[in-house]
This record gives structure tokens, C-alpha cells and sequence, in this order.
């Protein structure tokens, strides 16, 4: 008897946890860090993402070929943005590739589109995105990457989770996102990033993705991680 009382213990304990797992899911984690992106002006984040003084994009050929992007993949580039990192996956996946630009803003996939149309860039799709889903389909993706951008996601779990299964079997998953070190950081960085590197590597594991590289030599004032769907 004692034994199955203490068995039913352990059983609605395990329960309640994972209720109040999937119930904290449910809720914005970061209620307004995403207001900005409403109907965001493309050219101001122009100036701000696409400029030396930013650490990713002085190191973009250096993060382009830390991506190890192949011929013929299909690259899902969550967060878009105002497009650098999509031009820069077109040409590395040549004519048989593809690459999606995900973003919850229209305005960026608008933008995007309407440059890749200038620069006859043609193996570019782009996805609006909702706040807790990356609406990819499934088993479709060779290498997704999120640059600067899962410190955005309100519902990270919910999120990657979609994410795991638009991943192919053995893709991978690039993330890069700032450095929150106690006494380190920027001050804008502390306020604005909710956590660090060890609690958004948790969380993204706990979807069901390996950890397989994280590459310290390309980046200082940004972490550069790569993580892998297991095969089959």
C-alpha cells in the first residue's frame, strides 16, 4: 500500500510539472519585445542591422561560412530581418537551393522580396510567422538560423518545438544571440536579452535537439552555437 501511495505521489507530481510546463507555454515569456516589429520601418532597421558597428554583420562572410551551407539545401533564415543573411544563403545554395525568410513582420518579407526581385535573386520564399510558431512545413528544412533573434521569441519552446519538426532528420540548427554576462555585457544587453546562454541552450535542447558545436572563434560580443535534429 505504502508503495502505491508513494508511486501516486510521484505520478501527480511528474503530472503537475508538466502542466505547468505546457501552462507557462502558454504565456508570453517577454510580453512587448516584438511591439517594435508591428509594422516596423524597414529602412530605420536598415540603418541599424547593416552597418559595421554591428558585431554580425562586420562578421557575416565569417558566419556565412561557419554555416557550412551546401548546394542544394534548403535554408530556412528565421528573423529575416531587413534580408542580409537571406541574400547571402541565396548565393550559397545555388540554383537548386532554396532559402525561406521567416519573419513575423510583413514589412521585412515585403522588403525582402521586393530586393530580391532588384537583384534577380529567384530561389528566395518568404513566411510570415506567428509568435509561437515558426509555420515551416514539416520535415523540410536543411539548416535553419537564427541570428539575434531567439532573445525575440515570446514562446521559445513552442517555437522550437515547431521548428524541430520542419527540421530534415540530422539538419541543423545555427543560433547566434548576444553575450548576458553579469558585469560584462552592455548595459542595453542586460535589459534587453532575458537570459543567457545556458538557460536558451537548455530550453532548446529540451525540444529534442543535440548540441554539436559552439564555435568561439568568429564572434565576441555574440555566441555562435550549432545544434542538430537526430536521425532517424
Amino acid at each position: 500500500m505504502q508503495r502505491l501511495l508513494l508511486r501516486w505521489a510521484l505520478f501527480v507530481l511528474t503530472l503537475s510539472g508538466f502542466v505547468e510546463l505546457i501552462s507557462a507555454q502558454d504565456k508570453s515569456i517577454n510580453p512587448g519585445i516584438n511591439d517594435s516589429f508591428a509594422n516596423p520601418d524597414v529602412k530605420s532597421f536598415q540603418e541599424k542591422f547593416e552597418v559595421e558597428s554591428r558585431e554580425v554583420f562586420n562578421k557575416r562572410h565569417e558566419i556565412l561560412a561557419a554555416c557550412a551551407i551546401a548546394e542544394g539545401q534548403t535554408v530556412a533564415d528565421i528573423g529575416a530581418g531587413t534580408g542580409l543573411f537571406t541574400r547571402l544563403f541565396a548565393k550559397a545554395v545555388g540554383s537548386d537551393g532554396q532559402v525561406i525568410a521567416v519573419d513575423i513582420a510583413q514589412n521585412f518579407l515585403d522588403h525582402i522580396i521586393k530586393t530580391n526581385r532588384e537583384l534577380d535573386i529567384r530561389n528566395v520564399d518568404t513566411l510570415l510567422c506567428k509568435p509561437d510558431s515558426t509555420e515551416l512545413p514539416g520535415e523540410s528544412v536543411d539548416v535553419a538560423f537564427i541570428c539575434d533573434t531567439y532573445h525575440h521569441f515570446e514562446y521559445p519552446r513552442k517555437t522550437m518545438s515547431s521548428l524541430y519538426q520542419a527540421m530534415k532528420p540530422g539538419g541543423r540548427v545555427i543560433v547566434i544571440d548576444f553575450q548576458r554576462v553579469e558585469g560584462e555585457s552592455s548595459e542595453w544587453v542586460m535589459k534587453h536579452v532575458r537570459a543567457g546562454q545556458e538557460l536558451f541552450e537548455s530550453e532548446i535542447l529540451e525540444c529534442g535537439f543535440i548540441k554539436v558545436r559552439d564555435v568561439q572563434e568568429v564572434l565576441q560580443e555574440n555566441y555562435l552555437l550549432v545544434f542538430q535534429k537526430p536521425l532517424k
